[in-house]
């Protein structure tokens, strides 16, 4: 077996966790963890740098003898984006004894007098830090472990035009070092925060504390997708219509850590259906009363949609680059629209167009750009009453629905 002991956030260790240790032919550890346990002298002792030489001294020593006790001494709770998960996909997770310890994220919110079975935790820690900085977009709580290049300044900076609270938890655990402060996203762009920064939690404080539920994680929306147009306020049946919406979304595919634009929004109900599964989204509205009406179908459905008045594609310099795009309008400008945003989307383009005679030029911009280019003309009729208790076929307006997608990027000398 490998002992997996959680060292916490400067807790003592448990005495299960000390007689593991004395126990022990080889221990495992950063140096400050080595130091810390008053280990004897007779134990073996591998610094922990690089993982992959620990890993291959780890297996050394179990092919030598397989009943030598081996600990492994990590920060915070080790299950938890930990080195757990390494050493369970090399030794298997069968071998493993796993003692947790507190994490950083526990003791971040625990600081912040907040409960956190709603929160949404990610990693930052040599990630793409946009992946967390769209979650933050996306969701009311959420815990971000930083790393090198992704810490409170460069989420600050991020998050500049967002209504969130940081709270930077540093050096958590530690007597003399520890520091949680309360800034805004500005606050800590403008600020050398130094290499101790362990935890960012990012709050929208007015929904941070949130009624008791019976099931961790954020809040489940309601079932179902591509919803019915009254759940949206909208002008004139000005909406794109369920069945529409229903593909848009499956060629989309909105998703946590994604950034999603509606360009030419109307209603929002692409916006608010692709924030309903995670995504964070940026709705681009010309008229005012569409603006307005869009905030207010967010808010009647719980989720945040950044609203930007102004008309594309002009408006769409100033915003950060997306994974997919919805342009439900653009008139005459369409060409140019649909240009913009192929130039700018990481996925996906969806155009949707009642007039057919705009179909060329949409798909040209796209195949212009890069993108493989499918298409479809969507007519249906829907069930509706008659006297008598029987009812008739209505036939809604069809619209064509085009679509590209960027190809994977070829790597040079590799076979597709």
């Amino acid at each position: 077996m490998i002992t997996v002991i959680g060292t916490g956030t400067g807790a003592p260790l448990t005495p299960d966790a000390k007689e593991a240790l004395a126990g022990a032919a080889v221990v495992v550890g950063a140096r400050r963890h080595l130091e810390a346990t008053g280990l004897p002298r007779t134990v073996e002792r591998i610094v922990l740098g690089p993982l992959a030489p620990a890993l291959d001294a780890i297996q050394e020593h179990l092919e030598k003898d397989e009943e030598r006790r081996i600990v492994v001494l990590a920060s915070g709770d080790p299950g938890f984006f930990g080195i757990v998960r390494v050493l369970a996909q090399r030794f298997g997770a069968r071998r493993l004894d796993v003692r947790p310890g507190v994490s950083s994220v526990a003791t971040a919110f625990a600081r912040a007098g907040l409960s956190w079975d709603d929160a949404v935790v990610v990693s930052a820690h040599g990630r793409d830090l946009r992946t967390a900085l769209n979650v933050c977009r996306a969701h009311p709580k959420v815990a971000v472990l930083t790393g090198p290049g992704a810490g409170p300044a460069e989420l600050g900076a991020g998050l500049r035009s967002s209504r969130r609270v940081l709270v930077v938890a540093s050096a958590l655990g530690d007597p003399r070092r520890e520091r949680v402060e309360r800034v805004t996203p500005s606050e800590a762009a403008g600020r050398e925060w130094g290499g101790a920064v362990s935890v960012v939690l990012c709050l929208d404080e007015k929904r941070a504390v949130a009624p008791l539920r019976t099931v961790a994680g954020p809040a489940p929306r309601p079932a179902g997708w591509a919803l019915d147009e009254d759940a949206f306020a909208h002008r004139d049946s000005m909406i794109t219509k369920f069945e529409v919406r229903a593909l848009a979304l499956a060629r989309l595919g909105p998703r946590l850590g994604d950034l999603v634009w509606d360009v030419g929004a109307g209603s929002g109900s692409v916006a608010v259906e692709c924030a309903r599964l995670g995504a964070a989204v940026t709705a681009v509205e010309k008229t005012p009363d569409g603006v307005e009406r869009i905030r207010a179908n967010a808010a009647a459905h719980g989720v945040d949609v950044q609203v930007v008045h102004g008309a594309a594609p002009t408006v769409l310099s100033d915003l950060d680059d997306p994974d997919a795009v919805f342009i439900g309008g653009g008139g005459h400008e369409l060409p140019a629209i649909v240009t913009a945003c192929a130039r700018r989307a990481r996925r996906t383009v969806v155009v949707a167009m009642a007039a057919l005679d705009r179909v060329p030029a949409a798909r040209e911009a796209l195949v212009g750009a890069g993108f493989d280019c499918e298409g479809v003309l969507l007519q249906s009729s829907r069930l509706a009453p008659l006297p008598g208790d029987v009812s008739r076929l209505a036939a809604t307006n069809p619209v064509f629905l085009l679509w590209g997608v960027r190809p994977p990027a070829r790597t040079e000398g590799v076979a597709p």
